[in-house]
């Protein structure tokens, strides 16, 4: 059993109909929104709520900001790539696959998947080993677009843009040294946009495996901007060409 902490994480996940043991509130929260519809929707799915003081909250969150509120939640279930690809078949217009190459930071993982949600991206892809999950404090970042994202972890990142790349998707690769500029690759095919590591970027054969490797233009004194800035610049500049 895993846990869910903060009012929107908690609300999505109501509404997106995972499955939920318990609700836990503080004692002598107010029931404004969105905690009032928190109550609701979990009086109508017959989810018990339990009221707790604010120090046993902190404890089960391990002391992170859960806004007196926690869900007691099933386990998050990845789809396998085959699984992502399956669904990617029935989408309309070109799909997008956001892929994370070993990104470490729940704050960047979170915000992508927030930015992914966002733009309508068909699924995101991430590696099993050296790199962030999907956890409570995600799920907080991303402010719940994570309960409505297709999220595929594979052994070998490397391999899996291979195969997407065999399902006709175009990989185009974040790099600070690319050729081209971010808004100058085609976006009316299948795409897979990867973004790197913070600090080291893409690894050597994840980058082997990109089509194209573009950049964004930096005019300041710092090297670059971090993934998820960079990472959601991208996204949104392929949403804006699509024409969407």
């Amino acid at each position: 059993m895993a846990r869910v902490w903060g009012r929107r994480p908690v609300l999505e996940a109501l509404r997106a109909g995972r499955r939920i043991d318990r609700i836990l509130i503080a004692e002598g929260i107010r029931p404004t929104d969105p905690i009032a519809e928190i109550l609701e929707l979990s009086a109508q799915r017959g989810i018990r709520v339990q009221r707790l003081d604010r120090q046993a909250l902190d404890r089960l969150s391990g002391g992170a900001n859960h806004q007196g509120v926690i869900a007691e939640v099933a386990e998050y279930r990845y789809l396998t790539l085959d699984e992502l690809l399956e669904t990617t078949r029935q989408a309309a217009g070109p799909t997008l696959i956001l892929a994370l190459d070993s990104l470490e930071d729940p704050q960047n993982f979170g915000t992508l998947l927030r930015t992914a949600d966002a733009i309508g991206a068909t699924g995101v892809v991430i590696p099993l080993h050296r790199a962030v999950g999907v956890t409570p404090a995600v799920e907080k970042v991303s402010a719940g677009a994570v309960e409505y994202l297709r999220i595929a972890r594979v052994t070998n990142l490397a391999r899996a843009l291979a195969d997407l790349k065999r399902h006709g998707y175009w990989v185009v690769g974040l790099d600070s040294s690319g050729p081209i500029l971010y808004d100058q690759f085609a976006v009316d095919v299948p795409l897979v946009i990867v973004v790197g590591a913070e600090g080291r970027g893409l690894g050597r054969l994840v980058r082997e495996r990109c089509d194209v490797l573009v950049r964004l233009p930096m005019r300041g004194h710092v090297e670059s901007l971090n993934a998820a800035v960079a990472g959601s610049i991208v996204l949104y500049d392929v949403l804006r060409r699509r024409g969407v």
